[in-house]
């Protein structure tokens, strides 16, 4: 089985390296790594990194990237693993991807039960995640878990099934919910799940990511878009509506502070006058 791990990055050279150092503590080394960004700048030193990464450019935009990747990949992975530039795996992470697509040939795709995802604390330091994946990694439950969507920040995805589909790439830049886009399309050809077998830390840090207005925007027009096109779940997307308004404008007054909070507000608030304009577009955050 050709695992090959694909990684969209931009904007922050110095994690990256470090990240895709860290691959080589894989026990089950990838047959390839494949870094896509939109300048060499990006890159850093990542190609001097003892796993070899292939690089590639490609145009800015998370979809965008993961489509180069998918394209270059075609007809050389079984499985492509999309990692983000800040997610860290645990040692066994491969491994246990390559058992569970072994044993069932109608899994589609795999996510991981995280040891802890930053994004909801704040961000972690690269040693901070190694020492709880040390820690609590073991412990998780390795039963299967179906799952309705993967969480695009680790995602395995089988080559086989994902035959015509890409990443959607009228969700620009940051894509924000373009996981839940293709995996909800996947499922129409096999199952999805997810096990603690499979796991890691995302760091969750914030350097090189959308700013809030534009994220603010997403936030509404994604859901919007996605609910037209019929991707994603009415239940999801009230969810994830109401949740993010709820605290942008709860907390606004008294942001967190790695969240531009007031930024995500006023792009809430633009995106919902568009919406009643009758001229919402995902597109719109790229002439913001």
């Amino acid at each position: 089985m050709r695992i090959h791990i694909a990684i969209a990055t931009v904007g922050r050279p110095a994690l990256l390296r470090e990240t895709v150092d860290l691959i080589a503590r894989q026990t089950r080394r990838p047959d390839g790594v494949l870094i896509v960004a939109p300048s060499q700048e990006d890159f850093g030193t990542a190609g001097e990194s003892a796993v070899r990464p292939d690089l590639a450019l490609s145009p800015k935009g998370l979809c965008r990237q993961r489509n180069r990747a998918l394209d270059l990949l075609e007809g050389r992975a079984d499985i492509v693993l999309f990692l983000d530039d800040d997610f860290v795996m645990a040692p066994g992470y491969l491994a246990a991807v390559e058992d569970l697509f072994a044993s069932d040939p109608g899994i589609a795709g795999i996510t991981g039960n995280l040891v802890a995802d930053g994004v909801r604390h704040g961000g972690f330091t690269i040693q901070q995640a190694l020492a709880r994946i040390e820690q609590y990694a073991a412990g998780l439950d390795h039963a299967i878990t179906p799952r309705t969507a993967l969480y695009g920040c680790n995602m395995a995805l089988r080559m086989a099934q994902m035959r015509g589909l890409r990443f959607d790439e009228a969700l620009p830049l940051y894509g924000w919910q373009e996981d839940i886009d293709l995996t909800m399309r996947l499922a129409r050809r096999g199952s999805l799940v997810s096990s603690g077998r499979v796991t890691g830390v995302h760091l969750g840090v914030r350097g090189g990511r959308t700013s809030g207005l534009r994220l603010g925007y997403s936030q509404v027009a994604n859901i919007v878009y996605l609910l037209h096109k019929g991707t994603i779940p009415m239940w999801l997307a009230q969810r994830l509506f109401w949740q993010n308004l709820a605290a942008n404008l709860l907390r606004a007054p008294f942001p967190e502070p790695h969240i531009d909070r007031a930024g995500r507000l006023a792009g809430n608030m633009r995106a919902l006058l568009d919406l009643v304009l009758g001229r919402i577009d995902p597109r719109k955050i790229e002439r913001m």
